[in-house]
């Protein structure tokens, strides 16, 4: 399936669905027109039509007369209902289903829809919407190589896309999906540091995105292992140092471990189902 000739359906319109819109616009990987996005909200319709000059619906069925490519953006919890909807215009040997919803298995997908659905469980991250997304993807039982590469050519216009066997689904959820929260959040008490010892918001939130945007850059091209560029940074009894020991005592790493683990915990609690 050459992605260049199909039309491109997103069902939902919400953060990831327009991030997966303004990458592919972007990259001229698909023209405006051969793009269309369903939702219930006036205001994110709106948007898509307004901001990103795509086709916007008010129903599923006006994605699926349209689009052969369809990606579910929807939460986990609304999948059946979803599936329901679409389960009668689905056409097997015409359209191609991605999932972003957290932690929904394959099966659920497939047993929402005609038997023999070509299907892709996708779980992709916020950044998308600047072009430094992180996505993992695997294949349904049906899917076909040419089914994956399309998908993957999708995500690649605005994310590093990664093949993995389902089981680890969950953990890249804990791991990538969420992840952008859990830097936010360390931000968050930056900003908040910076604040108690005298700048301004402004100074203190300049300063702190700087710092991780400069030190997630490291990482990417040097090649580094963050424990050497740690190291590197971290002089004998200086203040770096004395930062990090305070970080160590209270067990801050086994904390955002324990969390991690626990967001991939409840991927694999959605994917149970109702």
């Amino acid at each position: 399936m050459e992605l260049a000739s199909r039309t491109l359906g997103l069902l939902g319109a919400g953060n990831m669905a327009e991030a997966l819109a303004r990458g592919v616009i972007k990259s001229n990987l698909l023209p405006k027109d051969r793009v269309i996005a369903s939702d219930v909200s006036d205001a994110r319709r709106e948007l898509f039509a307004k901001e990103l000059g795509v086709r916007a619906a008010r129903t599923n069925r006006e994605v699926l007369e349209a689009a052969d490519v369809l990606v579910l953006c929807v939460k986990p919890q609304t999948i059946e209902e979803v599936l329901k909807d679409i389960g009668a215009f689905f056409e097997v040997k015409r359209h191609l289903l991605a999932s972003i919803a957290a932690g929904v298995p394959t099966r659920r997908l497939e047993a929402g829809l005609p038997a023999g659905a070509r299907t892709v469980r996708v779980m992709p991250n916020t950044p998308m919407l600047v072009g430094l997304g992180a996505a993992c993807l695997c294949a349904g039982r049906h899917a076909t190589e040419p089914d994956l590469r399309a998908i993957e050519t999708l995500l690649s216009s605005s994310a590093v896309v990664l093949r993995v066997e389902e089981r680890m689904m969950d953990a890249v959820t804990g791991l990538s999906g969420s992840g952008p929260a859990y830097l936010f959040y360390l931000v968050e008490a930056m900003v908040e540091a910076g604040i108690r010892e005298g700048f301004t918001p402004q100074q203190a939130l300049q300063l702190s995105t700087r710092t991780c945007l400069g030190a997630a850059k490291l990482l990417e091209e040097t090649g580094l292992a963050p424990e050497e560029l740690r190291r590197r940074v971290t002089s004998p009894n200086g203040t770096t140092q004395a930062a990090v020991e305070r970080l160590e005592a209270d067990g801050v790493k086994e904390k955002l471990t324990a969390a991690i683990r626990r967001a991939a915990e409840r991927s694999r609690e959605l994917g149970q189902g109702p």
